[in-house]
């Protein structure tokens, strides 16, 4: 039973710094399709970074490419999102996501709200001011 716990959320101003931190467990696959999305209540789901373990190969949303990396590591099996030069508009729950059976080219297609991802976390609360 695969399990993603967030954490890291907060309140921040604008143009500081965040990180993120999913926590992976209960699963023993290579390669899989780690992301980031985040949503605010009333829109739909956004994309905002994706791993693809297999290639280690990295993509991100329009809104943050430039300001995010997302980054993993394998001992502690935790999966990381750094932001910088936050925004007001970067206020959001952001949920970690996974699945083991999406390959590198789906991985790599950030359109979409991520319902094709099986696993999700519970989703960690930012607030940019």
């Amino acid at each position: 039973h695969v399990q993603l716990v967030e954490s890291g959320g907060g309140s921040v101003q604008a143009g500081e710094s965040l990180k993120l931190s999913c926590a992976a467990s209960g699963y023993a696959a290579v390669n899989y399709c780690m992301a980031w999305f985040r949503q605010v209540p009333g829109k739909e789901r956004e994309g905002v970074a994706r791993l693809y373990s297999g290639t280690g190969s990295l993509f991100y949303g329009a809104s943050v490419k430039g300001r995010a990396i997302i980054s993993r590591n394998e001992a502690k099996d935790t999966v990381y999102l750094n932001m910088n030069k936050l925004t007001p508009e970067d206020t959001a729950t952001y949920f970690c996501a996974a699945d083991l059976s999406i390959g590198r080219r789906r991985c790599s297609e950030m359109q979409g709200d991520g319902s094709d991802f099986r696993y999700w976390g519970q989703g960690t609360q930012v607030t940019v001011s």
